[in-house]
């Protein structure tokens, strides 16, 4: 694949496929004299007439009611799924068995089991799958990284981060339910672990506590991580209480804060010691904080240049993060049907 239109498919039709979709149009509107940058020819749903609804409403081509017409689509080089994160491991699975391309939405799957089903998967088809951690695609958050790495607050001592809606939600909503891997941590908290990681690593230890549903499913959680190097991060996620979804990393020579949305910043102050704070904010140019784009662009751009995975979004961090995961519902004691877990 060279400069031509990446042709993508979307596999579920709600929120997020929709704000993607969006953008992946905005995309297309925007392409060089050559051709839009992306096209995206069908959308498929466990409901035909979901799928003929959303392909109406962004004037797509196909609409199918099943996901493996679209994943036999040979017109589509990629997949965006959108599913919940229960059903990741069938949808991606499918996609990649029938030689597509693959943007699997985050948490990636249920457990690092399942995401290494995935990864083996992509190898054996020789095909491109990267997990939609947008936040790691944000602009901001790359010019973050880069800051620490070289070192402008000395060696990180300290994340803390936290990702709080205030609910309530009923017991029948997918978050509360244990079928679609409800709880806060896969969906919320996947972002505080996934800030640290990117910062640090995968931890050498884990430790955390809950509040459990009636469901068994986690309300609220906290997790403490720990490295060899002595650093720590103190991390939370609710579905009880809308939090400040703010981060801080502290250094032995500074400290970085996001004030707000870590996950999609549109400034971070540095602080280092003996300087006045100074201030990065999010170029207008890269659009709004919520967009979907900075992902979309970084898919294909791998796609062209022949990747079977992103440097921003590296399989292996991926796995590390699902392993971390996998601990920290191993302490809440979380399962979900038909798991068994291998404690870390």
């Amino acid at each position: 694949m060279t400069e031509q239109s990446v042709r993508w498919g979307i596999l579920a039709t709600g929120g997020i496929a929709a704000a993607f979709t969006a953008d992946l149009v905005t995309l297309s509107d925007s392409g060089s004299a050559a051709g839009p940058d992306a096209e995206v020819v069908a959308v498929a749903s466990r409901s035909e007439a979901s799928a003929k609804a959303f392909a109406e409403r962004f004037g797509i081509g196909r609409a199918y009611g099943d996901w493996g017409a679209l994943a036999e689509d040979a017109d589509i080089d990629v997949v965006y799924v959108a599913t919940p994160h229960a059903a990741h491991r069938a949808a991606a699975g499918l996609c990649l068995s029938a030689g597509r391309h693959v943007l699997c939405e985050k948490a990636f799957t249920l457990n690092v089991r399942e995401a290494e089903e995935l990864v083996a998967l992509a190898k054996e088809h020789d095909r491109f799958l990267m997990e939609a951690m947008w936040m790691y695609c944000n602009p901001l958050v790359r010019r973050l990284k880069a800051l620490v790495d070289d070192g402008s607050i000395g060696e990180v001592r300290t994340v803390q981060a936290d990702f709080g809606l205030a609910g309530p939600f009923p017991a029948a909503h997918r978050l509360r339910d244990p079928a679609q891997g409800g709880g806060a941590l896969l969906d919320l908290g996947v972002y505080p672990v996934s800030f640290a990681q990117l910062l640090l690593g995968e931890p050498s230890d884990v430790t955390a506590k809950a509040v459990l549903s009636e469901e068994g499913v986690d309300l609220q959680t906290g997790a403490l991580l720990s490295w060899d190097s002595g650093a720590l991060a103190s991390l939370h996620c609710s579905l009880t209480g809308g939090t400040a979804t703010i981060a801080s990393v502290t250094g032995s020579l500074g400290r970085i804060d996001i004030p707000n949305g870590f996950f999609h910043p549109d400034r971070f102050v540095l602080h280092r010691d003996g300087r006045d704070p100074e201030e990065f904010v999010a170029d207008p140019a890269d659009g709004p904080r919520n967009s979907l784009k900075h992902e979309a662009r970084e898919v294909m751009r791998a796609l062209r240049a022949g990747e079977s995975q992103s440097p921003l979004v590296p399989l292996e961090g991926t796995l590390a993060v699902m392993r971390t995961l996998d601990a920290i519902r191993d302490r809440i004691g979380v399962r979900y049907p038909g798991e068994l877990l291998t404690p870390a």
